[in-house]
């Protein structure tokens, strides 16, 4: 088993707010698929609907106990269980097994930096100049080419000229 690195226990720490899947069934990580199946066999058998029928609570744990067997015995829901808790499995859920990753490498601190500083390197005419919108932009730099006037952000900020034109 790797050792898990400090973001993955961060992302690990943000997913821990229940019980544990394997604390359900009464055993540790390193459970064997064969400790999980006999685990769920001694606990289903024992808070079974059938064996108490007006305990609530049993009716509760049986579930519980369901849902950790059903995913610690699926080897995809397990991995991604193992790396990412239950924030991993309900991004699964809602946006399939394989986008997992994904979605969490897009979501990290430096992902979001990256797209804040591209889409300002892309676009500080309209921070500049205030302009409502891309296409906003795209009116004024087009004004300014047919007119040969200055625009807004000459006015503004009394930016040079760089298009070579008097």
């Amino acid at each position: 088993k790797k050792t898990p690195n400090m973001a993955d226990q961060r992302q690990r720490s943000l997913s821990t707010s229940g019980e544990s899947l394997y604390h359900v069934l009464g055993l540790d990580e390193n459970a064997t698929s064969d400790d999980i199946k006999k685990s769920y066999q001694k606990l289903a058998s024992k808070y079974h609907l059938d064996k108490n029928p007006d305990n609530p609570e049993a009716t509760d744990k049986f579930k519980e106990i369901n849902k950790a067997h059903a995913i610690l015995t699926d080897a995809t829901k397990r991995n991604i269980y193992d790396n990412y808790g239950s924030l991993g499995l309900y991004l699964a859920e809602h946006f399939g097994e394989e986008n997992v990753n994904t979605y969490l490498l897009l979501s990290s601190g430096w992902a979001k930096a990256l797209f804040v500083f591209c889409s300002l390197l892309r676009c500080c005419y309209c921070y500049f100049c205030g302009a409502a919108s891309t296409a906003a932009v795209l009116r004024e730099i087009d004004r300014v080419l047919s007119s040969g006037s200055p625009g807004s952000c000459q006015k503004r900020h009394g930016c040079e000229d760089k298009s070579g034109r008097a």
